[in-house]
């Protein structure tokens, strides 16, 4: 019901010309970058959101369109074309970004940047924020108890219950090795198994040979995304932290054989980036850090805090036209319109 709703409203707005006026205020308003910000590449149509995005927006690779809107030395080129820049970027790097975002960039022509987690390219295995469904999804005993509660699983809101529980302890912990050591338990407590299983393979990381394929396509570029994903503000050690950003840089530049320039944060909204946590990526060597906070990006937005407009391929491919010319973030800022808020809001999130 909920998709149907946001699919007319997204239709009204395209077919009355408020999409295409929000694209012209825009372009109107001076420079401006719109960074798209994916997951999977699958369950949906992305092609016909990408053949959408390619006729009415400059599709560019991350870093020309960064360079661009924050030119060295104040030295701006003349752009021929007016249509506003747009990247398209995919967090976590899964295997369906291989098998199917870079079969469409490599037929429509368009770049793509993919945002790696070099932990989970070396060792395989479940991300970790997948844990949650897969050991509930997969667990052998009836009942277990964690923190003084016992979850039922033959209740579905017990198996609700217990996947919030494993996702907060694994997403705030202290340290990786924290969340690691209370992933493990619970697959003890679960009797789950730590083996992939077959139909979950294209929500696996890609593998270093998919990386270096994409990249000398010349269509997909990667940044850096953390070594092993934590909540960087969660973390307590600052060695811990330096690490994240600066060994993912290190291992990416060793392995692709150039610069690595950009970083996205894990998760990544500005609750989860503190001062230190953006220091620790300038001090890196990073040019640019990508957030998930909404927003379209100026030359006076902040390098290491740009904003991203979150999208799925499971939106009908007017929705995300309507995302990607600020509607849905216009609208559900205005109070006086509760529908719309409550419809609205969000209405692209499908962040971690």
């Amino acid at each position: 019901m909920r998709r149907a709703i946001l699919i007319v409203i997204a239709a009204c707005f395209y077919y009355s010309g408020l999409v295409a006026l929000a694209r012209w205020w825009t372009s109107r308003s001076g420079p401006c970058l719109v960074l798209l910000n994916y997951h999977r590449a699958i369950g949906g149509d992305l092609r016909r959101q990408l053949l959408y995005l390619r006729r009415y927006y400059r599709l560019m690779h991350l870093e020309a369109a960064l360079e661009e809107l924050y030119p060295p030395h104040n030295d701006k080129q003349a752009v021929l074309d007016r249509r506003i820049p747009l990247v398209l970027t995919f967090d976590d790097g899964y295997c369906d970004n291989y098998t199917h975002a870079f079969a469409l960039a490599k037929e429509l022509q368009v770049p793509l940047a993919i945002y790696l987690i070099p932990g989970y390219l070396e060792k395989g295995g479940y991300f970790w924020w997948l844990e949650r469904d897969h050991l509930v999804r997969c667990a052998k005993v009836h009942k277990v108890a964690c923190d003084g509660r016992t979850y039922h699983l033959d209740s579905p809101t017990e198996q609700q219950a217990l996947s919030a529980y494993i996702d907060t302890q694994a997403r705030y912990a202290s340290s990786v090795a924290a969340r690691e050591a209370f992933l493990a338990s619970m697959r003890e407590k679960l009797q789950v198994s730590a083996t992939v299983m077959q139909e979950d393979l294209p929500a696996m990381s890609l593998t270093w040979e998919q990386v270096h394929e994409m990249e000398q396509s010349g269509w997909v570029s990667f940044g850096a995304h953390t070594m092993n994903h934590p909540v960087l503000s969660a973390i307590t050690d600052p060695a811990e932290l330096e690490y994240e950003v600066t060994e993912c840089h290190r291992v990416l530049e060793q392995r692709l054989g150039h610069p690595v320039r950009s970083l996205a944060y894990p998760i990544g909204q500005r609750q989860h980036i503190s001062e230190d946590v953006a220091n620790a990526v300038c001090r890196a060597g990073y040019s640019w850090a990508v957030t998930t906070s909404y927003g379209f990006n100026r030359p006076q937005t902040n390098p290491y805090l740009l904003n991203r407009i979150e999208v799925d391929v499971d939106q009908h491919w007017l929705v995300v036209a309507a995302e990607a010319a600020g509607l849905w973030g216009f609208f559900s800022r205005l109070r006086w319109v509760p529908f719309l808020r409550k419809h609205l809001t969000n209405a692209g999130d499908k962040g971690k």
